[in-house]
């Protein structure tokens, strides 16, 4: 609305100045809540915070900011199909721990994660996350989809856009891209820009121990698909290759935790060796 919209106007006398000085602070006002507004909706042009203190809550909240310096924070606005999934798949992560938390959202599932990171073994922790998936997911519908999906270029495509489309609460924003399978071009790749959970703890152990292996296992052992999950620990991206098999000399493995950014080792004393 242009400005002189807002001016009223006064017959034969004109606009009178009071008037016009109320419509200009009225006018610049509006505009400046605008422009507010319009920065929050877009994080990514957000400015770069101050450095923020070393908090509990920091890597646990629903707007997760990184340490890498560069990096923006990203913002989650979750609705309410994400806050049911994320509180299910949390309840069932402190069930098969047996470790329980007052947290909501998605801070309650990387409250629970972090517990587990910090009590078990790293063979338990793998193995608690197994659990917790298979207690979500019936197994007559595991079954179901085992049978009825063998592995194929239609059940590769169709595991890829599925995660894309149902566990964006968990990953983050994801697509589909193309790989080469056996000569011919498949969508049977999910990538994600920048991981939520890897960015949330800012850990390679729990990104491997409580995320990338557990998975891998529980989608081929359950589901009859091999899946090759490849993070990238530079900038936080991973791809999920559906048909693909892990290689046993994978390098996630061998990739040292994050020295200084460690959030989960920092803040809640997490042995997040792998």
């Amino acid at each position: 609305m242009e400005l002189v919209m807002l001016l009223p106007h006064g017959g034969a006398g004109g606009v009178r100045p009071a008037a016009v000085a109320t419509a200009k602070r009225s006018y610049v006002m509006r505009r400046c809540c605008s422009t507010v507004r319009a920065i929050m909706a877009r994080p990514q042009e957000a400015p770069a915070p101050a450095p923020a203190k070393k908090t509990e809550t920091a890597a646990m909240m629903t707007t997760v900011q990184t340490e890498t310096a560069a990096a923006p924070a990203m913002v989650y606005r979750d609705n309410w199909f994400d806050k049911l999934a994320i509180g299910y798949l949390s309840r069932n992560l402190q069930e098969a721990s047996g470790l329980k938390n007052e947290k909501d959202g998605y801070e309650s599932l990387i409250d629970a994660a972090l517990a587990i990171s910090r009590i078990f073994s790293l063979d338990k922790q793998s193995e608690i996350v197994t659990q917790a998936l298979e207690r979500a997911l019936p197994s007559y519908i595991l079954t179901m989809i085992k049978v009825m999906m063998p592995p194929s270029r239609f059940s590769r495509e169709y595991f890829a856009a599925f995660t894309t489309i149902f566990f964006p609460w968990l990953v983050g924003p994801c697509e589909v891209m193309e790989s080469e399978v056996e000569g011919r071009k498949e969508k049977n790749v999910v990538y994600i820009p920048k991981c939520r959970f890897l960015e949330s703890t800012n850990c390679v152990g729990m990104c491997t121990n409580l995320c990338k292996i557990p998975c891998q296992k529980f989608i081929q052992d359950s589901l009859g698909m091999k899946v090759y999950m490849s993070p990238n620990f530079e900038d936080m991206s991973c791809e999920m290759i559906f048909g693909q098999q892990p290689p046993e000399d994978d390098p996630a493995l061998k990739q040292p935790c994050f020295r200084t950014k460690c959030v989960a080792k920092q803040n809640h004393g997490v042995n997040c060796s792998i």
